[in-house]
């Protein structure tokens, strides 16, 4: 029995709480579908993000330092913390200013950047990617395979290849694309404990609101 459970311990990947900022190999830049977010999560928590009056596709969920196998989170960093102000101006990519703080604190520490730094990366980053055209916006609810969404954003980016993207599903939803980057914000392969694609071949995406 202790194999057993040894080698299921294994397989899982793996993160590291506290750890020093600034310690990872890589970034994955996490876009989520906000029309899933909102049907999942966003509704019965009344937030902002899903108010009819917005038209949110693809917003950023957050970039995350990352180790080849595992990642690091709520690093032990000198920086100081983002003001109301620095989160807040998130708020138009990330959806809230909420999620901007939640952000900072799990996985911005770990960059070992400032927190205006780290908004400003991910911004960069954020912008950098384009969305498919054909999701934006997507007018009516669709069902297809999470495949397909992968190969429209490598279609989209120039340098951006299968090996570097996966689409994550949850509840029977597109819930969001991974991108991985390097440090320096450049398309590079995920590592294996990322690259876990979605194999739905009737997965849902929702109009955009």
């Amino acid at each position: 029995m202790r194999w057993i459970v040894a080698l299921l311990l294994a397989a899982l990947p793996a993160y590291a709480d506290g750890e020093r900022a600034g310690e990872f190999d890589y970034y994955v830049l996490a876009l989520s579908w906000s029309p899933s977010y909102c049907a999942l999560e966003g509704d019965a928590r009344g937030d902002d993000q899903c108010h009819p009056r917005h038209d949110y596709g693809f917003t950023l969920h957050g970039l995350w330092p990352q180790y080849e196998q595992g990642w690091p989170s709520n690093c032990r960093t000198q920086e100081r913390n983002p003001s109301r102000a620095d989160t807040a101006a998130m708020a138009d990519i990330m959806g809230s200013a909420g999620l901007a703080w939640y952000q900072w604190k799990k996985h911005g520490r770990c960059s070992g950047l400032s927190s205006d730094d780290y908004f400003a990366a991910a911004r960069r980053a954020y912008e950098q990617v384009n969305p498919p055209d054909v999701f934006a916006p997507l007018d009516r609810d669709v069902k297809l395979p999470a495949s397909v969404v992968e190969e429209a954003f490598v279609e989209a980016n120039a340098g951006l290849e299968a090996s570097m993207i996966t689409i994550i599903c949850r509840a029977g939803r597109i819930r969001e694309a991974r991108i991985c980057l390097t440090r320096d914000l450049n398309f590079r392969a995920c590592g294996e404990d990322v690259a876990r694609d979605c194999r739905m071949p009737d997965a849902l995406m929702e109009a955009v609101r």
